[in-house]
């Protein structure tokens, strides 16, 4: 079992042997040498033991034992010494060593957060071996800074950044904030920053013990529960006194936080805003607005770790298959509608790699033996699909990749994919030592844009640039992105969005833009009718099945594939008019990225031609959800 104090111990002498390798050799020479000082005092001790024991009569007339007692007595003395010597020295070496305890002490605190993710979801299984090579590789890519200092501040930045990173592509969307916000929770706890009786109440609401203090003083907006919260925030400490009885005073300031669209932003009536920090703050939130909770714990996750953890973080192979080698299996996490296979056999194709692939199931179980063995001796990709609908075979996989696979024993080219749901069945050790990813759509419009850009064919310059009707093309195209994400988005918002959630997936967006590209090249006339068809009435709409849902899917549709998006300057992608959704301009392929990082992080429902209280419920069991996982 791991310890914050041995873990702690063991990253400190991993730090100081990559900063300072002079003291952690020295440290090292040190502990050998008083080893095998101790040893010889030891066994001088025997020695006068054993002459003493032996000699018979008066010891003092036996001139032997008398001359082995008297060399044992300045062996001692040298070695005690060379061994206070030694102590002083040692002593030196760690008051140096203590310099970079911060270092080690913080990525201990951060380790026990990744751990502590197994108990959201079984998936989610990390082995310290694989958190201290990453440590070890944050240490040397980090910045450098003669002044000790500054070198501390650097390295501790940029390993949690890149321990968000490597951590978030294994995780599902609605865990990355949660991820976030607990990194942020451990660290500011470590501080005192934040006070363990103050996130109590961020998670419980508190807990009511008789009267309360005072009645409510505005039944007709503010809940009951509302104002008991209020009340119990009254209590958690001096910082808190009076904070019912203003509210009660100047009900009207608060009613006006209460009903602002960005509660979040506001500041506090009176002197509340300068007397409460951003985390208490929080607290007000959710006693007030709980639905604008999430975006809140954004907001405070931008201001004290950096708004880095809170941008959505692109989907890519790349990385994941650069820290891979022919022993460490590299396993999808699947969610409803994701399909990792378009893209793993694209990047295998970039790389003229042959990939063989058995999706699961009875009888399969020997297949996949099979090629296992050939793709390890040949050095060919192996996908092993619906890894959870196996579960016999995944005692025989684990033996697998512990015995068969690794460094020395395979190809060095082989790799072996594996994609499976959730499963509690799936081997640990496999999900310990492998590299996950999670392939689901990303939250939020404008990341889902990103993660459409940064995928074939949209970033693909021949795609992009080969169309006869170059400028219509690049409009329509965007519209078609954006239309993609409207309606993946729309899921998130629940009856209101779609009477039945649709899993609409990466292979429409494809064969959409490929039906798109032909249309324009081989027509000449731009057939928009044809277009919203194939589009709307095959591709999404062959797994619409609710009559409301087709009409509205065609209705959102005729947005993005209009004459008007093509002719009209400025023309507006949301369904309503919405400030910052206006088509971008020809532009090329970065430019285009530049416009969707220019969008906002949060997206008002207006875009997706929804209500602005849509989405109220989604908001509440988004922050429902966060608060229960924490």
């Amino acid at each position: 079992m791991t310890t914050p104090e041995g873990l702690e111990d063991q990253l400190l002498g991993i730090v100081v042997a990559a900063e300072r390798p002079d003291l952690e050799e020295e440290k090292n020479k040190l502990i050998v040498s008083g080893a095998a000082n101790k040893r010889k005092l030891k066994e001088t001790e025997n020695e006068i033991l054993r002459v003493l024991s032996s000699s018979s009569g008066n010891i003092l007339e036996d001139e032997q034992a008398v001359a082995i007692l008297q060399s044992s007595k300045l062996l001692a003395d040298e070695i005690s010494s060379k061994q206070k010597v030694a102590d002083d020295t040692e002593g030196k070496i760690d008051q140096a060593r203590e310099e970079y305890k911060p270092v080690a002490h913080h990525a201990s605190l951060v380790y026990f957060c990744v751990t502590d993710l197994a108990t959201i979801e079984p998936m989610y299984q990390y082995s310290l071996r694989w958190f201290v090579e990453l440590f070890t590789r944050a240490i040397a890519d980090s910045a450098r800074s003669p002044d000790l200092a500054t070198r501390l501040q650097l390295l501790n930045a940029h390993f949690t950044f890149f321990l968000y990173q490597n951590v978030c592509r294994s995780l599902f969307e609605k865990d990355k904030l949660l991820f976030a916000f607990t990194l942020a929770l451990k660290l500011k706890l470590d501080t005192g920053e934040v006070d363990h009786g103050e996130l109590r109440f961020l998670l419980t609401g508190g807990i009511a013990v008789g009267d309360l203090s005072l009645p409510n003083p505005a039944p007709d907006w503010m809940s009951d529960r509302c104002w008991a919260e209020l009340c119990m925030a009254s209590d958690l400490g001096p910082k808190w006194q009076g904070l019912a009885t203003h509210v009660a005073e100047h009900i009207d300031n608060w009613r006006r936080l209460y009903d602002s669209s960005h509660p979040q932003l506001e500041l506090l009536p009176g002197e509340w805003h300068d007397r409460l920090d951003s985390f208490q703050r929080l607290l007000l939130l959710r006693a007030l607005r709980q639905d604008k909770l999430a975006l809140g714990i954004t907001g405070y996750i931008s201001q004290t770790l950096g708004s880095r953890f809170v941008e959505p973080q692109p989907f890519a192979l790349e990385p994941s298959f650069a820290d891979s080698n022919c022993g460490t299996p590299l396993i999808f996490v699947l969610s409803p509608g994701s399909d990792p296979m378009a893209s793993l056999l694209k990047f295998a194709e970039d790389r003229n790699i042959r990939v063989e692939s058995v999706s699961l199931g009875q009888g399969q179980g020997p297949v996949a033996k099979k090629l296992i063995a050939e793709g390890s001796t040949a050095g060919f990709w192996v996908v092993l699909q619906n890894c959870h609908l196996a579960k016999s075979f995944m005692t025989t996989l684990e033996l697998i990749c512990e015995s068969q696979l690794g460094e020395g024993r395979c190809h060095s080219s082989f790799r072996l994919w594996l994609t499976s749901y959730p499963s509690p069945s799936f081997p640990i050790s496999v999900l310990e030592n492998g590299i996950k990813m999670t392939n689901e759509p990303p939250k939020g419009l404008r990341a889902g844009l990103l993660r459409t850009y940064a995928s074939d064919p949209f970033c693909s310059a021949e795609y992009l640039e080969g169309c006869v009707r170059d400028a219509p093309f690049r409009r329509l195209l965007m519209g078609l992105a954006f239309f993609h994400s409207v309606v993946q988005e729309r899921r998130k918002f629940g009856p209101i969005g779609w009477n039945i959630p649709y899993e609409f997936n990466w292979n429409d967006l494809r064969i959409s833009c490929c039906q798109l590209r032909m249309f324009l090249d081989e027509y000449p006339d731009i057939p928009y009718d044809t277009l919203r068809y194939t589009a709307g009435e095959c591709n999404y709409g062959g797994k619409v099945t609710d009559s409301h849902d087709r009409h509205t899917l065609m209705t959102l549709l005729t947005t993005y594939y209009s004459a008007d998006l093509v002719s009209k300057a400025h023309y507006s992608l949301a369904s309503t008019l919405a400030n910052g959704y206006t088509a971008p301009e020809y532009t090329d392929y970065k430019g285009y990225l530049g416009y969707i990082n220019s969008l906002p992080l949060s997206t008002p429902p207006a875009v997706f031609g929804l209500h602005d209280n849509a989405d109220i419920t989604k908001d509440l069991q988004e922050a429902q959800l966060l608060l229960d996982s924490l």
